[in-house]
């Protein structure tokens, strides 16, 4: 499988401050890699330098192959990022959010196709036309991932996707971030849910004071090892 996201000795320092560790890892096409830490490990740290939010001290980021701190107007054509409180318009609706954000990144579609991105992210057509402020919070999450479909993006960068999401709200996030990697999107997400990076992950990592300090498959872990791991590590 073809390498997608490539972090080689990937350091970001703050004067007396280490933020990130020489971070090296590889991930594929089609993986869903999750990363656990507690708040200040590094996860956050390590998805701004791929977003190029963050130029690193040393090392590099790469996204299919090309370094993201000399190449950002080429890599951010490759990469969508759904933040913890996805920011859209409470005025507009849905479909207009989404319209909105596609022709920012350079796209046109019609209301066809948008309704039909909308409806892949799993949001319901009948909430497609009403107005941003009487969403959920899972509703917002998956116009987000309507608007990364949109971009066509290879890379889906997540950080805590599913903070404050009710379990049928998470369950119905992880089954839409399956169905993207089996189509061979790449997803790296920051999170501490453990059960739901078990769950969706195909990979998973612990970072601890900005170092990746394990890396384990979840075909062969359980979400009560993975916590006993993760407690034992932090």
């Amino acid at each position: 499988m073809s390498v997608v996201l490539e972090a080689i000795n990937l350091t970001k320092e703050y004067q007396q401050y280490t933020a990130l560790r020489q971070l090296s890892l590889s991930i594929n096409a089609g993986e869903v890699f999750c990363l656990l830490g507690q708040n200040g490990a590094g996860k956050t740290t390590t998805i701004n330098l791929f977003l190029g939010f963050l130029e690193a001290t040393s090392g590099k980021a790469l996204i299919k192959g090309v370094e993201v701190t000399p190449n950002n107007t080429v890599t951010k054509g490759m990469i969508a990022y759904i933040p913890e409180v996805v920011q859209l318009y409470g005025n507009l609706s849905g479909i207009e959010n989404l319209d909105f954000f596609s022709r920012l990144a350079g796209f046109s579609y019609s209301k066809d196709a948008l309704s039909a991105f909308l409806q892949k992210a799993g949001l319901q057509s009948e909430a497609h036309n009403k107005r941003l402020s009487t969403y959920s919070k899972g509703m917002r999450q998956k116009v987000g991932i309507a608007i990364a479909l949109s971009k066509n993006a290879d890379v889906i960068f997540m950080d805590e996707p599913t903070s404050g999401l009710d379990p049928k709200a998470t369950a119905e996030f992880t089954a839409i971030c399956r169905e993207l990697a089996v189509e061979g999107k790449t997803i790296f997400m920051a999170t501490h849910d453990i059960f739901n990076a078990v769950n969706v992950g195909s990979r998973i990592g612990i970072m601890k004071q900005g170092s990746l300090v394990h890396t384990t498959s979840t075909s062969g872990i359980s979400a009560n090892e993975l916590q006993q791991l993760y407690l034992e590590t932090i």
